[in-house]
């Protein structure tokens, strides 16, 4: 995480950040993110990977594919769209 997306969080009462990789930015001022999260199996201790899929507002449409990005969680925008974009980590090359 960025120092700016720490602040911003502190300033948003502690509103969750996570960090992934843009998988699609089809739609206008849209962009879906995948997010990875390894944790253990509750009972037998295997690491798993789980991957959740978070669309996100770009107002500029700055993001696109491949890159990694933080975004925060906000209010609902449309019917999908709760995340918006905080920083762009790294551009696709």
């Amino acid at each position: 995480m960025t120092a700016t997306a720490t602040t911003a969080a502190a300033e948003r009462n502690h509103r969750k950040v996570r960090q992934g990789t843009v998988i699609s930015a089809a739609g206008d001022k849209t962009f879906v993110v995948e997010v990875k999260e390894r944790k253990p199996h509750p009972v037998y201790g295997k690491m798993m990977t789980r991957v959740k899929k978070l669309h996100a507002h770009d107002e500029a449409n700055a993001v696109g594919v491949g890159d990694i990005v933080t975004v925060m969680e906000t209010r609902p925008i449309s019917k999908l769209k709760r995340w918006r974009l905080v920083d762009i980590v790294e551009k696709a090359k």
